[in-house]
């Protein structure tokens, strides 16, 4: 399998930009600790090249039928589509997913492009019925306009996937900013795209220092809509910048995702999913499954499934495809991990399984497993954003959903139960943005995604995802005097 990394550049009025001339950095190979390629970082001019562009090619953009939007669209799936062994293994080197997993991420985007090239010819308005004869009542649909993007490096395609589809199908144009740890995903996006026929300026992809960057976009008078995924400390400072300029902004933070357990389930069956799902990137996902409560009952034969199955999995080079986890995708991820772990077993956690950093090159740290440890472990209220479990017992339903809602993390949580009416009881009573009953998959290019509390507000996927790109105005038309 061909594993060469894509050369690196900006994105810029339909040009490519390199190194020659602007400050770089060096990207990183997960797996190895070794680099892969230098990223160019804009300059301010390229900035405002990148605004001057999206502001001129929206002034066409958003009159473009939504049949031609959709078409191109769709062009640009099935180029990723036919391009899915380069780029996955792209990802993998970048980020330290596994290759199955980062075939599924370049698919799934591809869905997200085909899912956002239907709906572009479903954005309706409305016609609301006039009191007096002669008049005409509108409700139209237009988009808001260009659009500033920032993304992580968990997800380098599917992330942003969600934020250029979608922008791009409701006739906004996106300048986005991806994580200059893993720039190729969403380079190959805006190559699929330029491929496909996208006009100038449509979309811009540029790098750089993060503060710098998004000061100077959500800045600019040009820029009418802000969209963000990342931490929740990142994000606050990213939606008062938005706030001050009175800007719409989405905020897909972070969480700190439950999983109540009751014992009225297979628990073996149960603690194997829960495993595939926990380690599922190395854990890092904002909807990771993380402080695992489990009927006192079933505790403990949960504990010992569980860390069974996390043992067994196999960590390596995400290049190889004997791999079920690979490295996690930073030096400062391992110290995190090390930090939290040191943490909770001075306050008396016991280690089920794992618990360190693996002795080889790269980024690589064992799956674990904690239980058994008090409330006030950092663990329990710090993200993990890692592959680190934590095992807790409860006694009755009531103690379950308010363990659930101790955080003020609101993104995702799950349940594993048979029961009917706990089923209707905890999707009315769990204070999250998603909940997922005896399954932990949650997104879709056709569902919503976004969270609660300091989990952020708005929603990704589905028709709410497209219409955090539209504006809405009314139209009053009277006789003619």
């Amino acid at each position: 399998m061909k594993t060469t990394y894509p050369e690196l550049q900006l994105y810029i009025d339909g040009e490519w930009h390199g190194v020659q001339g602007r400050p770089h950095e060096a990207v990183l190979n997960p797996s190895t600790g070794l680099a892969l390629g230098d990223l160019p970082l804009a300059t301010a001019d390229d900035l405002d090249n990148a605004l001057s562009s999206a502001d001129r090619a929206w002034q066409t953009w958003r009159s473009t039928t939504a049949a031609y939007r959709s078409g191109l669209l769709r062009q640009a799936a099935t180029l990723l589509r036919s391009r899915v062994e380069p780029l996955s293994a792209a990802l993998a080197l970048e980020q330290g997913k596994t290759l199955p997993e980062a075939r599924q991420e370049v698919l799934g985007s591809a869905e997200v492009f085909e899912w956002c090239a239907d709906e572009a010819r479903r954005l309706y308005g409305r016609v609301i019925p006039s009191r007096d004869p002669g008049w005409r009542q509108l409700v139209l649909k237009q988009p808001v306009g260009v659009v500033a993007a920032f993304t992580p490096w968990n997800f380098p395609m599917m992330i942003p996937a969600r934020k250029i589809a979608a922008s791009l199908a409701a006739g906004c144009t996106c300048i986005i900013k991806p994580s200059e740890e893993t720039p190729a995903g969403v380079l190959e996006i805006a190559r699929a795209l330029h491929d496909a026929g996208l006009p100038r300026g449509v979309l811009n992809v540029v790098f750089g220092v993060p503060a710098e960057v998004s000061r100077h976009l959500i800045a600019s008078p040009l820029v009418r809509k802000v969209t963000f995924t990342g931490s929740v400390p990142v994000g606050r400072v990213i939606a008062s910048l938005a706030a001050e300029q009175a800007k719409p902004a989405t905020m897909e933070l972070g969480g700190h995702a439950p999983v109540l357990i009751f014992d009225d389930v297979d628990v073996d069956r149960t603690a194997r999913t829960c495993a595939m799902g926990k380690f599922r990137n190395a854990g890092q996902v904002c909807t990771s499954p993380t402080r695992f409560y489990v009927q006192r009952s079933a505790y403990a034969a949960f504990v010992e499934s569980f860390a069974r199955a996390a043992s067994a999995i196999a960590v390596g080079d995400s290049i190889d495809g004997s791999s079920a986890m690979g490295p996690l995708a930073s030096e400062r991820r391992v110290a995190a991990m090390q930090s939290l772990v040191d943490d909770a077993m001075s306050v008396g956690a016991r280690l089920a399984c794992g618990g360190k950093r693996l002795p080889r090159d790269g980024f690589f740290f064992e799956p674990t497993v904690l239980h058994e440890f008090p409330a006030h472990a950092r663990v329990l209220s710090d993200e993990p954003f890692g592959p680190l479990a934590l095992v807790l017992p409860f006694d009755d339903e009531d103690e379950a959903i308010a363990a659930a809602n101790a955080l003020p993390y609101g993104l995702a949580a799950y349940a594993f139960t048979n029961d009917a009416g706990r089923i209707v009881r905890l999707s009315e009573r769990v204070e999250t943005g998603m909940l997922g009953i005896n399954t932990l998959i949650l997104a879709g290019a056709d569902t919503p995604f976004g969270g609660v509390k300091d989990s952020g507000y708005g929603s990704e996927g589905g028709i709410e995802g497209m219409e955090a790109y539209l504006v809405t105005k009314y139209v009053a038309q009277a006789p003619a005097p």
